[in-house]
């Protein structure tokens, strides 16, 4: 018999998407042919997954990631910094010589907001491994980014097939959702998030639930979260703070969700918008310092 994670420290499965993140502050977006001096740069593991495994490492639950790495000295620095943080690393392709994807980000000291250019998944497939059903089952909770599909799909699969929660960051449409959703429970959005035919968070919420996801949220920034449930639905608002650096917040909000979730066990509506606002003051606090690490260090 499994013991209920309420009563231990809840084990998380993180399926996706692991860059180097490198981060500038600067004043503006530099112009065409323009160099800038940036005020600040700081450097660390990024990707929706990561960045979530991260932040469920930093609540108190045993993290591990599944990923594409590498051996380039590149991504040994992106794994060094999971490891630093806590999580566990479990690196699909370590044979690999050429570097991961780095992510060049922008970040303008004036509002927070962010600029980012990197070729995240492209390029690589990976081949799901002979454990994952033993990882699987080895978790509490598994969350997926929409990357690496085919091996998303496969431990989706299992997760279903085992009786494990699942939680999908929906970033942004991809190709090949559609195959994922119907074994997603809970699938927290944004805004950007828009399946063929939708145009309005209403619409995405009812293209959720018609896939089966059973749990939905669509994420507005600082506006308030749309969320639906079996029962009905509702919003939460997003705790306001003085924003210095919006990198990273979604992901931080789906860590910090699948970790309540985890630890809540079965969902309820009061339980579900209870987890959303916990992740949503958590993603708050992460926006309120400049990079993606000051904030564990509650900088």
């Amino acid at each position: 018999m499994v013991e209920p994670a309420a009563s231990r420290r809840p084990a998380g499965l993180f399926v996706g998407l692991c860059t180097l993140d490198v981060i500038h502050l600067v004043d503006r977006a530099p112009a065409p042919d323009e160099k800038l001096t940036a005020r600040r740069q700081t450097v660390a593991a990024g990707g929706p997954a990561a960045n979530a495994a991260v932040a469920f490492s930093h609540l108190g639950g045993a993290a591990r990631l599944l990923t594409a790495i590498g051996s380039h000295p590149l991504g040994l620095a992106a794994a060094a910094d999971l490891h630093r943080f806590g999580v566990d690393v479990s690196d699909l392709t370590p044979e690999e010589t050429e570097p991961p994807a780095v992510s060049s980000i922008m970040v303008t000291a004036s509002t927070g907001e962010r600029a980012v250019a990197s070729t995240n998944a492209t390029g690589r497939r990976i081949t799901p491994p002979g454990d994952l059903g033993t990882l699987v089952a080895a978790s509490d909770i598994v969350e997926f980014d929409g990357h690496h599909r085919e091996l998303a799909l496969f431990a989706a699969h299992l997760a279903r097939a085992l009786g494990r929660p699942t939680v999908l960051d929906g970033g942004s449409w991809k190709d090949g959702t559609e195959h994922l959703l119907p074994s997603i429970d809970v699938a927290v959005c944004s805004a950007d998030f828009h399946p063929p035919g939708t145009d309005t968070p209403a619409e995405t919420l009812h293209f959720l639930r018609e896939y089966g996801v059973g749990w939905a949220a669509i994420t507005q920034g600082a506006a308030p979260i749309e969320w639906s449930g079996p029962d009905g639905g509702g919003t939460v608002d997003v705790p306001s703070v003085p924003v210095a650096d919006t990198l990273g917040a979604g992901d931080f909000l789906h860590g910090a969700l699948t970790h309540h979730l985890a630890v809540q066990g079965q969902l309820t509506s009061a339980h579900f918008a209870e987890a959303l606002r916990a992740a949503a003051t958590v993603a708050s606090r992460a926006c309120a310092s400049f990079g993606t690490r000051a904030w564990l260090r509650g900088e």
